[in-house]
């Protein structure tokens, strides 16, 4: 449809098929990319869709590269505030009412790794990999973010992804429950219908929809801090986003040189905390 530039819109039997397709720079989630998956997850789920799927014309084995680092803001602004394009669009694929099912081929890098894990349910090929990759840049990510890996992941596992930025292969993912099947890549499109899709056209959306919400508001149950606790996850971000190592880590990735980071830990410090 004219209105989509980055992504490929379909619907077809119920369902509805989000290709991200701007493989020349790698899919990465720029302002345009989030705005334009999150306007087809509203007309997918207006036009009485079933399910919605999320997929990519890749490059170099890139399914997406995350966030467009192009885009971060260098004035001391928050880069993962509630209200930026990227945030919008994972709050959008969690809580529409209907599945949404990424189809994942290649490497998942960052932001597009929280996109993943904002689907309700991943099917990847087995040579895909996952890696959230904020401290590579010197990102504080933001704890609703961190909460969806927690939640998903536990604790342990959360931390190895966050602390190493490291991929993860298909098949590790599998076993820590961070995605739901692995196939062969060539298998990827019959599985997804067989095992995904056609389950979804016979079942009842009405109740789907209803369980869908019942996740959505048990899992931020679970997450409940104190105001205080989020007064000092808001410092601990803010002090890295105003540092010296954000803008390194900004400039090393546009320059293609590894970062030089001078921050301590101990910077972070606060009497009382």
């Amino acid at each position: 449809m004219s209105e989509y530039k980055l992504i490929d819109f379909k619907i077809e039997d119920r369902i509805c098929f989000i290709v991200m397709n701007n493989p020349s720079h790698l899919n990465c989630l720029s302002e345009q990319m989030c705005e334009e998956i999150s306007t087809a997850v509203q007309q997918g789920y207006d036009s009485e869709c079933v399910a919605i799927v999320i997929q990519a014309v890749t490059r170099h084995g890139v399914w997406s590269a995350g966030h467009d680092i192009k885009e971060l803001p260098q004035d001391g602004s928050d880069p993962l505030a509630y209200d930026v394009p990227m945030e919008r669009m994972l709050h959008k694929l969690q809580e529409v009412a209907i599945p949404v099912i990424a189809c994942v081929s290649g490497t998942v890098w960052g932001g597009a790794c929280d996109l993943c894990l904002s689907c309700d349910m991943i099917i990847a090929s087995r040579n895909s990999t996952f890696a959230i990759t904020p401290a590579k840049i010197g990102i504080p990510y933001n704890a609703s973010g961190i909460m969806h890996f927690v939640n998903q992941l536990g604790l342990n596992k959360a931390r190895e992804m966050f602390f190493l930025a490291q991929p993860i292969e298909a098949d590790d993912a599998l076993n820590v429950g961070l995605i739901n099947r692995v196939t062969a890549e060539e298998d990827l499109e019959a599985t997804l219908e067989e095992h995904f899709l056609k389950p979804l056209r016979r079942n009842s959306v009405m109740s789907i929809s209803a369980i869908k919400r019942q996740f959505r508001v048990l899992s931020k149950a679970s997450a409940v801090i104190s105001s205080e606790g989020f007064e000092r996850i808001n410092a601990y971000r803010t002090r890295v986003y105003q540092g010296a190592d954000y803008l390194e880590g900004i400039q090393s990735f546009l320059e293609k040189r590894q970062p030089n980071f001078t921050g301590r830990a101990s910077d972070l410090d606060t009497p009382g905390y």
